[in-house]
């Protein structure tokens, strides 16, 4: 399955909030490996997404981060 850079982005911002199946993980995995944009798309989601777990009060691992408030 040869995906469009589309399909990637729409696989990436589905993969924040879900658990992508193997074909779907395996073909957004070559098409990252042959696509720059698109790796920086990744980037940037992967920055916004600690962007705003920091902003909110929360870590990475969903925890609340101490001193911060609700």
């Amino acid at each position: 399955m040869r995906l469009s850079c589309k399909e990637a982005s729409r696989l990436l911002s589905l993969a924040l909030d879900r658990k992508l199946t193997l074909g779907q993980r395996t073909a957004l995995r070559l098409h990252l490996a042959l696509c720059d944009a698109c790796t920086r798309v990744k980037t940037q989601f992967e920055f916004l997404r600690r962007a705003v777990s920091s902003y909110s009060g929360e870590s990475d691992s969903g925890e609340e981060r101490p001193g911060r408030k609700s």
